[in-house]
């Protein structure tokens, strides 16, 4: 659930009503290992082990010496981050896991850090080349917590964070033997408490009909499904494969529809397309074509809740542009990314993109409110001209119609900077540039869209360079919520440079920005559940809820929480972190929605990324 950005007096009433709701306790069926933390042996990457990482204990011995707990490649940068008073160079060592050094020098002393307020030095090991297990970093004498010098590092993130997903759908059952010790009960069918998503009625008085809109994936750690929030979490994945088609098709994930002719991202990306579509509004009604913005509960639910037992009745709210858009981008390039693996399906998605564009451009201005925040989030968007862009470069995309491309170069965005903030689900323009900046066609001026993507990862490897932690994020007035994920996109903009000109200096960014959000930060904290010493595992979810139930789980390996937010909205960070310096302003408790929530747009950002890297390794 994501509440909007810009209106905090909606985010206000909004947040009010989520205080208010008691955590009602309802009983989760999950399976395996009596519902808690799996704890499986094995090492394949598709027996369930993936699910089985090591019980962490909650306070890991902390130190000043900040490194990428999971590893780093033996080929590419390693950096590491120290905190330290002294102004002047410290001595360090890099111990193999017989405590051997096998090389040493001495710290850069960095400065005091804006974001943490920490006086830093930086550790560039770089020119080791070795590879092994469990090294450690020791700076004047402090260690650091162990981390891997392994060209695959990278791998299984890159199917864990996939492989997220699966455990999000929703109008499945999700099978154990797939997801150990995540087995749960279809939730929002026709036979849940609610009714579920089979006939699912508008808002009063905003239409007459009732629609199928099971499926889909849930949004976060809510019962919500959001058109807006969808669109970029899908295209994200369908692009993983479009940017590198064999790669994906190595890639196995945990899916019940694994070991058919279609990749399995595609698969993945297949459930929630269908829910997208469902989410169109019929031919012969008001505004046939236009996509619903949302479907989720009439009020909020506490924690823990089953999907399943979910007791709210469902509802669909109105449409909005910014949905019919989203609609229109994710299926134009769904259905270009299919042509070679369904052509029914492909022809099933252009033609519900085509309709969801012409519905969009008769109904340019219908926005979604940033008060329509109870039971669900706002996901408020009033400017949607970035969502126009997308759109029309999608489809131009897939058909190559002339009148798209006109659409393109016409749109005032399409010779902007529309890297000038990292892009999510309100701004979309960066998803169409980027697209256009890769996939083949005969537009006119690709080379400078080209040139303007490389010219905007050239502006964050500057930022990385400057920043003690480097990371490509350096936003004047503190971090905002999913600053995790703002990160990840930027991150997504400074691979395809690398796509686009093969520059190794490019892909040496990606991986430093990577070490920040694995624990070279000023908490020494691992963002991704399951992945380093000290990782985040209590995001805020209403059925991974593992620190109020230990019967229940907590969220699975690959899992990305939403980080340092300066904000604070929820009750228990402005309580613990109040004045927090920006990156500080983080704690991994599943009652703090506004720092460690978990969402599938964040987790697809994820996904790009460390397949883009776990390919490139």
């Amino acid at each position: 659930m994501r509440l909007p950005a810009l209106s905090r007096k909606a985010r206000m009433a909004a947040i009010a009503a989520i205080v208010a709701v008691p955590a009602v306790a309802l009983p989760i069926a999950f399976a395996g290992n009596d519902g808690g933390i799996p704890g499986l042996p094995g090492t394949g990457a598709n027996d369930g082990s993936a699910y089985a990482f090591p019980a962490t204990p909650d306070s890991i011995p902390d130190t000043p010496v900040r490194v990428n707990q999971v590893g780093y490649l033996p080929d590419g940068p390693k950096r590491a981050t120290v905190i330290s008073d002294s102004s002047q160079p410290l001595p360090w060592q890099l111990k193999d896991n017989s405590g051997k050094v096998v090389a040493s020098g001495e710290s850069q002393p960095h400065g005091m850090d804006a974001s943490s307020g920490q006086n830093t030095h930086v550790v560039d090991f770089s020119e080791y080349r070795g590879s092994g297990n469990t090294y450690t970093l020791e700076v004047d004498g402090k260690a650091s917590l162990p981390f891997d010098l392994d060209p695959k590092a990278y791998k299984q993130l890159s199917v864990d964070s996939l492989s997220f997903f699966y455990t999000q759908r929703s109008g499945i059952a999700i099978d154990n033997k797939i997801a150990p010790g995540y087995g749960r009960k279809a939730g929002h069918t026709a036979d849940t408490p609610n009714g579920g998503d089979t006939k699912v009625p508008c808002a009063p008085g905003s239409c007459n009909y009732t629609l199928d809109v099971t499926g889909g994936w849930y949004d976060a750690g809510d019962h919500g499904k959001y058109v807006v929030n969808g669109g970029i979490s899908v295209a994200q994945l369908l692009s993983t494969y479009e940017r590198a088609p064999k790669a994906s098709q190595d890639r196995e994930l945990r899916l019940p529809e694994r070991g058919g002719k279609t990749p399995d991202v595609l698969d993945e990306a297949r459930w929630e397309l269908d829910f997208l579509m469902k989410m169109q509004v019929p031919d012969g009604e008001k505004l046939a074509g236009m996509a619903h913005h949302k479907i989720h509960d009439v009020a909020w639910t506490g924690l823990p809740m089953d999907p399943a037992a979910d007791p709210q009745q469902r509802q669909l709210r109105p449409p909005s542009t910014a949905a019919t858009l989203n609609l229109a981008a994710a299926a134009a390039q769904g259905a270009r990314v299919f042509a070679d693996y369904d052509k029914g399906y492909s022809a099933k998605l252009l033609a519900s993109a085509k309709k969801a564009y012409e519905a969009a451009k008769a109904n340019p201005s219908i926005t979604a409110p940033d008060s329509d925040s109870t039971g669900g989030g706002a996901y408020g968007d009033w400017n949607v001209a970035d969502e126009f862009y997308w759109a029309a470069a999608e489809l131009y995309l897939t058909t190559g119609d002339k009148q798209y491309s006109a659409d393109v170069t016409g749109s005032p965005l399409h010779k902007a900077d529309v890297f000038d903030r990292a892009f999510d689900w309100q701004n979309t323009a960066a998803l169409g540039r980027l697209d256009l900046a890769t996939v083949d066609s005969k537009l006119a001026d690709r080379d400078r869209v080209r040139e303007s993507v490389q010219a905007a990862a050239d502006r964050y490897l500057k930022v990385i360079a400057d920043q003690a932690y480097g990371q490509p994020y350096a936003p004047n007035g503190g971090y905002d919520w999913g600053s995790n994920a703002q990160i990840l996109n930027n991150l997504a903009v400074v691979a395809t440079a690398f796509d686009i000109t093969g520059k190794q200096q490019y892909r040496d960014g990606v991986l430093s920005g990577m070490d920040y959000l694995l624990g070279r930060n000023a908490l020494n904290q691992s963002y991704v559940t399951g992945y380093g010493e000290k990782a985040s595992k209590n995001q805020h979810s209403r059925w991974y809820a593992h620190q109020l139930d230990p019967n229940l789980p907590n969220p699975p390996r690959g899992t990305l929480a939403g980080g340092p937010n300066s904000q604070l909205q929820d009750e228990v960070a402005s309580a613990a972190l109040k004045d927090c310096k920006p990156q500080l302003c983080y704690m991994d408790d599943i009652k703090s929605w506004s720092t460690n929530e978990l969402t599938i747009n964040w987790n697809s950002a994820l996904a790009y990324v460390s397949s883009f890297v776990a390919d490139n390794s």
